[in-house]
C-alpha cells in the first residue's frame, strides 16, 4: 500500500497525517535525543523492537489509568529524564494513551509539541484525531481536559496485527457511527462485509480507516471547539458515557448500546425508520445493544454531563441514515424517554 501524506490547517496548528507509514520513519521529522515516547505496557510487549533507541515512559493500560494520578507520573518522569520545551512527547497507543500524551503535551512546561501513532483501530479512526485530550474524575468521562493538535499523526497499520478481537470491534463500534451520522455509503459498505473480510484485506481496510480519518476530520476543521456541526460526533456518547465507567465496559461497548437507544429516540421523536437496520448492523459486528442501569447514577451523570445547559441536552439523533441532528431535550424527558425504552 502507497503511503498517504496529507496536511490540514486547524485553528491553532498544522497537522501532517501520514497514512500507511512504517513507526520507524518517525525519526526523519523527530529525533530520538529530543523526544519522549508514551505508551502502555500491552503496546510496548507487543512491539518492543519498535521502541529500541527512544526515551520510553511505560503506562499500566486501561480506562482505570486515565486519570490525573497517571498525568502526574508522567511529569515526574520527564522532569527526571531531563525533557525540557523543545522536547517532543510521541503517544503510541489507543485512545487512553493518545489522550493522556495530548493532555500532557498541553499543559507541561506550558506546552510541548507532540505526536501520536494511534496502535487500535478505535484511536485510528476516531480517538487521535481532532484534538480532543483529557482525563476522567471517579465515573465522569474526560470532564478534565484541553483541546490540542499534534504535530504529526501516524497511522502503522502493523500495529493492528496484534489487536485483540474485542479492540476490533471496539473500533467498528465508531465506524458505524460515522457512517450513521454522515456516511450513508459507508453505511452500505459495513453491512456488505464484515470484521473478519476486512482484516483479510488490507487494502480494503486501508480504505476504510481512511475515509473514517477524512469524516471526522472534515466535521473538525468546521467545528474545532464544537459549537455545532462537531457536536455530532457524540451520537451515542451521552448514554454511553454515562454508563461506561459505571459498568466497566469497553468504550465500543458503551456506544453501541448509546447508539441503540438514540436510534430508538429518534424514532420516537423524528420518525426515523432505519433503527432496525442500526441494530442489526451493531450486532453484526459483535456489539451490545441492551443493558440494565443503574438510573440514580445514570441521572448524576447525565446532569453534570458537558453537553446539558440550561435549554437541555445537546442529544444527538438520525433523520435517517447518514444524517445526524442535534436535538436539545430537557435531561428529566430525556431520561423518562430512555427508561420507556426498556
Amino acid at each position: 500500500m502507497a503511503q498517504t501524506n496529507l496536511t490540514f490547517q486547524f485553528s491553532s496548528a498544522r497537522v501532517s497525517y501520514r497514512l500507511d507509514t512504517p513507526f520507524a520513519e518517525l525519526e526523519k521529522w523527530i529525533s530520538k535525543d529530543h523526544a519522549f515516547v508514551i505508551t502502555d505496557e500491552h503496546v510496548f510487549k507487543h512491539h518492543k523492537k519498535k521502541f529500541k533507541g527512544w526515551n520510553t515512559i511505560v503506562l499500566q493500560p486501561g480506562e482505570k489509568y486515565k486519570v490525573q494520578e497517571t498525568v502526574n507520573g508522567i511529569i515526574h518522569q520527564l522532569i527526571q529524564m531531563g525533557a525540557d520545551r523543545n522536547s517532543w512527547l510521541i503517544g503510541v497507543g489507543g485512545g487512553v494513551v493518545t489522550d493522556i500524551t495530548g493532555y500532557v503535551a498541553g499543559i507541561y512546561m506550558r506546552g510541548l509539541q507532540f505526536a501520536l501513532v494511534p496502535t487500535s483501530l478505535l484511536a485510528m479512526v476516531d480517538a487521535s484525531i481532532g484534538g480532543k485530550n483529557g482525563v476522567d474524575v471517579g465515573v465522569y468521562k474526560n470532564m478534565v481536559g484541553l483541546i490540542r493538535q499534534p504535530s504529526i499523526l501516524l497511522f502503522d497499520m502493523s500495529f493492528l496485527q496484534t489487536l485483540p478481537k474485542a479492540e476490533w470491534r471496539n473500533g467498528f463500534a465508531e465506524i458505524i457511527k460515522h457512517a450513521a451520522i454522515k456516511d450513508a455509503k459507508l453505511f452500505k459498505l459495513l453491512q456488505q462485509h464484515t470484521i473478519a473480510q476486512f482484516k483479510k484485506d488490507k487494502a480494503l481496510l486501508s480504505r476504510l480507516i481512511k475515509t473514517n480519518v477524512l469524516i471526522k476530520t472534515k466535521v473538525v476543521l468546521q467545528d474545532e471547539t464544537e459549537k455545532a456541526d462537531r457536536k455530532l460526533l457524540n451520537f451515542g456518547h451521552t448514554l454511553g458515557h454515562a454508563i461506561e465507567n459505571q459498568y466497566a465496559l469497553s468504550h465500543g461497548e458503551a456506544i453501541s448500546i448509546g447508539m441503540t437507544y438514540a436510534a430508538l429516540l429518534s424514532e420516537q421523536m423524528l420518525g426515523f425508520t432505519d433503527a432496525n437496520a442500526l441494530i442489526e448492523l451493531l450486532t453484526k459486528y459483535g456489539l451490545p445493544t441492551r443493558a440494565t442501569f443503574d438510573w440514580k447514577t445514570v441521572t448524576e451523570v447525565l446532569m453534570k454531563d458537558k453537553k446539558n445547559s440550561t435549554k437541555g441536552m445537546q442529544y444527538i439523533l438520525l433523520k435517517k441514515i447518514g444524517r445526524g441532528v442535534v436535538e436539545p431535550i430537557p435531561v428529566q424527558e430525556l431520561i423518562n424517554r430512555l427508561r420507556q425504552l426498556l
